[in-house]
């Protein structure tokens, strides 16, 4: 961690052991920050708002032992008019989004730095993910945990955003952070990591899906055939990639490709169909996180990844315009879908570079 002696810290506490332990390794520095916690959620509130008590109680109760002021930061509105808008536009054209990506650029970093981060000089937060000072500019590295890390989460936060962030728990492997957590009784020390998308909490993505776009029954076809296999609800309630929840016997069947404007679904037949992978794919709007590495370079060796997962996917990166990239991987991927975030890395999977959204093909 960078010298914080004399630095404005903020915490963003969300009752989970992970940020509990930001707030330990920065108390045991002599330092006391202010801790935040962020209350979001849809449109509407009643039993759609996930901010639960317990998750208040549990953030108060660790702020309070370490002697530090906690303020509850309401940024609902901006949830809904951000994030929930971006998720549900997306997904209404096809696309595949990922919330949890946004939330992190336009909420934990962004709306939050608008109501009280502003006045910090620093955002600490519990993500698995480390900076590196390179040749005086701050970089995005890697966690040492694969599984837990989440440099890919952070891909699309803007540059002013990543030179105030700080990641106290990125050096450690998640198991290591739960034993600092026990040592050190927490109250949330065996508390369960959240799962899903933050501000659904125990809402089905799909019965969220349908609450506010409905649905819009289309045929279902084999792609190989043109065989007729029966009705969908909506294009999206898939994603390509999809093997579970089609709900056709004979199968195992994946959802291999939209047509938007027929409205069909088309499906492959196999445990592993090769209508399910591509090596090739493109990618539009590369976000980079410090600065473009490459300048006009007509190709550069990478690594990536298209989805949360420990595995690296090394490849070639074509430029073909400004922002826009094709990606030729050395191996098969699985589940390529348009509006998936391509998160780029050095050949090393240690320097993130960003990333771009994978783009529809034909």
């Amino acid at each position: 961690m960078e010298n914080l002696k004399d630095k404005k810290i903020a915490v963003l506490l969300s009752g989970g052991v992970d940020s509990s332990v930001v707030v330990y390794e920065l108390a045991r520095q002599g330092l006391h920050p202010d801790c935040f916690y962020i209350k979001i959620g849809p449109e509407e509130e009643e039993e759609w708002d996930c901010s639960s008590e317990e998750d208040l109680e549990m953030a108060t109760a660790v702020a309070a032992r370490y002697g530090c002021r906690l303020q509850v930061i309401d940024c609902h509105k901006e949830y809904w008019e951000q994030v929930t808008k971006y998720t549900m536009d997306k997904v209404r054209n096809g696309l595949t989004p990922n919330p949890d990506v946004m939330c992190n650029r336009l909420i934990k970093f962004g709306a939050f730095d608008q109501k009280a981060g502003y006045d910090y000089d620093l955002i600490a937060t519990g993500h698995y993910a480390q900076t590196e000072i390179i040749d005086g500019q701050k970089w995005l590295v890697t966690s040492p945990d694969p599984v837990k890390d989440q440099t890919d989460f952070l891909a699309q936060i803007y540059d002013w955003q990543l030179r105030k962030a700080l990641f106290p728990i990125g050096h450690y492997m998640k198991e290591e952070v739960r034993e600092i957590a026990e040592r050190e009784h927490l109250v949330n020390a065996k508390r369960k990591d959240s799962q899903g998308i933050c501000f659904l909490g125990k809402i089905n993505y799909n019965d969220y899906i349908r609450r506010y776009l409905g649905e819009n029954p289309g045929d279902v076809l084999e792609l190989e055939t043109g065989k007729k296999l029966g009705k969908h609800k909506g294009l999206w309630f898939h994603t390509i990639g999809q093997r579970h929840g089609l709900g056709f016997g004979g199968g195992p069947w994946y959802a291999v490709k939209k047509d938007m404007k027929q409205n069909i679904l088309y499906v492959s037949k196999g445990y592993e169909p090769l209508t399910a992978y591509k090596k090739d794919f493109s990618i539009h709007d590369f976000h980079f996180l410090t600065c473009n590495p490459w300048g006009d370079a007509g190709e550069v060796s990478v690594t990536f990844k298209i989805r949360h997962t420990p595995e690296y996917h090394p490849a070639r990166l074509e430029r073909k315009a400004d922002g826009e990239y094709v990606v030729h991987s050395e191996h098969l991927i699985q589940g390529v879908a348009p509006g998936q975030f391509c998160v780029v890395y050095d050949e090393d999977h240690h320097k993130c570079f960003g990333s771009a959204e994978i783009s529809w093909s034909e």
